[in-house]
């Protein structure tokens, strides 16, 4: 594996790497199979600093890079899609959070996100809101020293465990981008109604539900940023947040071809193992081509934000659509290595499957980065 991680990357992913094998591995099916949030391990991912990963050590937290995020992200998703988009949204409410607060909402905020059992969520997708992001229809309206919101968000990862939303609004429907304007809303304010689980195809023990705005009243001082700057938040939170998709996709997609790898060598037929077959190992090579190049890619953005490089979006679509594409074809293919096997539960391959495509649907679906990377295009040349 080429990598430039230093030691205390290295040791955060054998750390992790170990926390899956003892622990996640296990659960992963059980908890896919009944669609309940493992608390357990929640729990676990508390004690072991995976929720205040980038938090600084004033405030309690591991104070640890970006790079360090991914790898945790990456790893867990080799054994769990779930569980690595439970801690990759939760850093995506994070970056918003860390780019809009004032030092008021900082110091009331961070100790308590700091002590690492207080996820931040990001609340923006609308029934008729999701690609079109302009389109927001949730309005937030001043009267007195308050806002008044009214409106709901779906799809929302996350959604009834988390702590403190950063909810996108509009001030202006009319203004479309120029009318986005983004409030912190704690979990147990009045007119915050959460409803139901989504029934997912992948990621089933990570919830994903709807949330209602009934004349949801949220004080001044929970605006975060500026009135009408609420897009400026999402550009840089779903940098960031794409990487760290493609992260988990990575994850799922090494994961998957691990398995194939491992059953190509044991299982025979015509008196050989299966691996030694050429259309076999050629499928395995171009698994470890895609893997290898969506590695190389995600890592290097990653090292490009810890250097503190902002302007990051064109590569993010590039990383999260490649990435996210290639660990559909991966586990794909892994199912197909497997035969029947591949088609059961009994591995974990169709799961991973199934995990795998949501990657190319959430934080932008695969279309709307191949947009973004057209556009980037025009302006590059």
């Amino acid at each position: 594996m080429l990598d430039n991680f230093n030691e205390e990357h290295k040791l955060v992913r054998e750390m992790i790497q170990k926390l899956c094998r003892d622990k996640v591995v296990r659960r992963a099916a059980e908890v896919d199979k009944t669609e309940e949030y493992p608390w357990d391990l929640h729990q676990l991912f508390v004690e072991n600093g995976l929720f205040n990963i980038r938090v600084s050590e004033k405030y309690g937290g591991a104070e640890m890079d970006y790079t360090s995020a991914c790898i945790v992200v990456e790893e867990l998703a080799k054994v769990d899609g779930a569980c690595a988009n439970t801690v990759a949204h939760h850093q995506a409410g994070m970056c918003c959070f860390m780019d809009g607060a004032n030092e008021v909402q900082k110091e009331k905020y961070l100790p308590k996100i700091g002590r690492g059992d207080y996820l931040v969520g990001f609340a923006m997708t609308e029934p008729n809101s999701g690609s079109d992001a302009f389109s927001l229809k949730t309005r937030a309206t001043m009267e007195g020293e308050e806002y008044v919101i009214n409106g709901g968000k779906c799809f929302i990862s996350n959604g009834g465990i988390t702590d403190l939303y950063v909810l996108f609004t509009t001030v202006n429907p009319a203004q479309r981008r120029e009318g986005i304007t983004a409030f912190l809303v704690e979990k147990e304010t009045p007119g915050l109604i959460v409803g139901k689980n989504e029934n997912k195809m992948g990621f089933r023990a990570s919830p994903t539900r709807e949330l209602t705005f009934d004349n949801m009243r949220v004080p001044k001082e929970n605006l975060l940023g500026k009135i009408g700057k609420g897009w400026e938040l999402v550009l840089q939170s779903l940098t960031e947040t794409r990487v760290l998709v493609a992260a988990m996709a990575l994850g799922i997609a090494q994961g998957a071809m691990e398995t194939a790898i491992l059953y190509a060598k044991q299982r025979e037929q015509f008196g050989q193992p299966i691996i030694n077959f050429q259309g076999i190992s050629f499928m395995l090579a171009d698994m470890a081509i895609q893997v290898e190049c969506a590695r190389a890619l995600i890592y290097k953005l990653a090292a490009m934000v810890d250097q503190g490089k902002r302007k990051l979006h064109y590569y993010a679509s590039v990383a999260k659509c490649f990435a996210s594409d290639m660990a559909m074809k991966v586990t794909t293919d892994a199912v197909q290595v497997l035969g029947g096997y591949g088609y059961t539960s009994e591995f974990p391959v169709e799961k991973m499957m199934r995990d795998a495509k949501a990657t190319q649907i959430i934080e932008g679906t695969n279309q709307i980065q191949r947009i973004q990377i057209a556009k980037g295009l025009i302006k590059m040349y």
